[in-house]
Protein backbone atom coordinates (compact mmCIF):
# COMPACT_ATOMS: atom_id res chain seq x y z
CA UNK A 1 0.00 0.00 0.00
CA UNK A 2 1.58 3.40 -1.36
CA UNK A 3 1.15 6.66 1.25
CA UNK A 4 2.51 10.13 0.22
CA UNK A 5 3.48 12.92 1.65
CA UNK A 6 1.27 16.20 1.05
CA UNK A 7 4.17 17.89 0.23
CA UNK A 8 4.40 16.02 -3.24
CA UNK A 9 1.28 17.82 -4.13
CA UNK A 10 0.70 20.15 -7.09
CA UNK A 11 -1.77 22.45 -8.61
CA UNK A 12 -1.46 23.38 -11.98
CA UNK A 13 -3.25 25.80 -14.61
CA UNK A 14 -2.84 23.86 -17.64
CA UNK A 15 0.37 23.09 -17.79
CA UNK A 16 1.85 26.25 -15.19
CA UNK A 17 2.20 25.11 -11.63
CA UNK A 18 0.62 27.41 -9.67
CA UNK A 19 3.14 28.63 -6.82
CA UNK A 20 3.27 29.01 -3.29
CA UNK A 21 0.54 26.76 -2.90
CA UNK A 22 0.42 25.31 0.50
CA UNK A 23 -2.94 22.98 0.56
CA UNK A 24 -5.24 21.81 -1.41
CA UNK A 25 -8.98 19.68 -1.56
CA UNK A 26 -11.05 18.13 -3.95
CA UNK A 27 -14.62 16.47 -3.44
CA UNK A 28 -16.59 14.05 -5.71
CA UNK A 29 -19.98 13.52 -4.86
CA UNK A 30 -23.01 11.86 -7.23
CA UNK A 31 -26.61 13.01 -6.64
CA UNK A 32 -29.48 10.27 -5.37
CA UNK A 33 -33.08 10.32 -6.18
CA UNK A 34 -35.57 8.18 -4.40
CA UNK A 35 -35.98 4.51 -5.90
CA UNK A 36 -38.42 2.80 -4.26
CA UNK A 37 -41.88 1.14 -4.95
CA UNK A 38 -44.91 1.05 -2.75
CA UNK A 39 -44.53 -2.43 -0.93
CA UNK A 40 -40.70 -2.01 0.39
CA UNK A 41 -39.51 -1.24 3.64
CA UNK A 42 -36.57 0.14 3.24
CA UNK A 43 -35.91 3.38 1.16
CA UNK A 44 -33.40 2.29 -2.15
CA UNK A 45 -32.09 5.29 -3.52
CA UNK A 46 -30.23 5.59 -7.09
CA UNK A 47 -27.13 7.22 -8.15
CA UNK A 48 -27.57 9.93 -10.76
CA UNK A 49 -25.11 12.82 -11.94
CA UNK A 50 -21.96 13.28 -10.14
CA UNK A 51 -19.94 16.71 -9.80
CA UNK A 52 -16.70 17.57 -8.11
CA UNK A 53 -15.55 20.84 -6.31
CA UNK A 54 -12.55 21.83 -4.35
CA UNK A 55 -10.51 25.04 -3.16
CA UNK A 56 -6.70 25.39 -2.52
CA UNK A 57 -4.89 27.83 -0.49
CA UNK A 58 -1.45 29.19 -0.17
CA UNK A 59 0.68 32.62 0.10
CA UNK A 60 -0.47 35.39 -2.35
CA UNK A 61 2.13 36.02 -4.99
CA UNK A 62 1.33 38.77 -7.38
CA UNK A 63 4.15 37.93 -9.75
CA UNK A 64 3.02 34.15 -10.72
CA UNK A 65 1.14 35.79 -13.69
CA UNK A 66 0.56 31.88 -15.50
CA UNK A 67 -0.79 30.28 -12.49
CA UNK A 68 -2.38 32.92 -9.52
CA UNK A 69 -2.68 35.53 -11.95
CA UNK A 70 -4.71 32.91 -14.27
CA UNK A 71 -7.43 32.81 -11.94
CA UNK A 72 -10.20 35.34 -11.70
CA UNK A 73 -13.39 34.81 -9.81
CA UNK A 74 -16.01 33.40 -12.63
CA UNK A 75 -12.91 32.21 -15.10
CA UNK A 76 -13.16 28.68 -16.06
CA UNK A 77 -9.52 27.13 -16.54
CA UNK A 78 -8.25 23.68 -16.87
CA UNK A 79 -6.89 22.13 -13.23
CA UNK A 80 -4.83 19.56 -12.84
CA UNK A 81 -4.68 18.38 -9.17
CA UNK A 82 -1.28 16.37 -8.31
CA UNK A 83 -1.45 13.77 -5.21
CA UNK A 84 1.96 12.70 -5.86
CA UNK A 85 3.64 15.00 -7.83
CA UNK A 86 4.35 14.77 -11.27
CA UNK A 87 6.75 12.22 -12.13
CA UNK A 88 6.10 9.74 -15.13
CA UNK A 89 3.10 7.44 -13.75
CA UNK A 90 2.26 9.64 -11.06
CA UNK A 91 -1.90 9.61 -10.80
CA UNK A 92 -3.72 13.09 -11.19
CA UNK A 93 -7.00 14.85 -11.57
CA UNK A 94 -7.63 16.72 -14.21
CA UNK A 95 -10.80 18.87 -15.32
CA UNK A 96 -12.53 22.34 -16.26
CA UNK A 97 -13.31 24.43 -13.23
CA UNK A 98 -14.85 27.75 -12.81
CA UNK A 99 -13.21 29.31 -10.08
CA UNK A 100 -16.09 30.53 -7.68
CA UNK A 101 -14.20 32.02 -4.98
CA UNK A 102 -10.98 33.96 -3.95
CA UNK A 103 -10.25 35.42 -1.32
CA UNK A 104 -7.70 37.19 0.73
CA UNK A 105 -6.08 37.46 4.61
CA UNK A 106 -3.49 39.17 6.10
CA UNK A 107 -2.35 39.82 9.46
CA UNK A 108 0.32 42.09 11.00
CA UNK A 109 2.15 38.72 12.27
CA UNK A 110 1.65 36.74 9.05
CA UNK A 111 2.26 36.39 5.41
CA UNK A 112 -0.46 36.90 3.12
CA UNK A 113 -2.60 34.35 1.51
CA UNK A 114 -5.45 33.36 -1.07
CA UNK A 115 -7.66 30.79 -0.73
CA UNK A 116 -8.91 29.72 -4.34
CA UNK A 117 -12.51 28.00 -4.12
CA UNK A 118 -13.68 25.80 -7.70
CA UNK A 119 -16.42 23.89 -9.00
CA UNK A 120 -16.18 21.28 -12.19
CA UNK A 121 -17.84 22.22 -15.08
CA UNK A 122 -17.80 18.20 -17.35
CA UNK A 123 -15.86 15.20 -16.13
CA UNK A 124 -13.58 14.54 -13.59
CA UNK A 125 -10.65 12.60 -15.50
CA UNK A 126 -7.48 10.14 -13.30
CA UNK A 127 -4.63 10.03 -15.16
CA UNK A 128 -1.20 9.39 -14.68
CA UNK A 129 1.86 11.57 -16.00
CA UNK A 130 2.86 10.63 -19.02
Amino acid sequence: MATHAGSEGKVLVGSNQVAEIKSWSLEVVSDTVDASIIGTSWRKNQATIKSWSGSFDGFWDETDTMGQGALSAGATVTLNLHPEGDDTGDTFWTGDVIITSISYNASFDGIVEASFSFTGTGALTESTVP
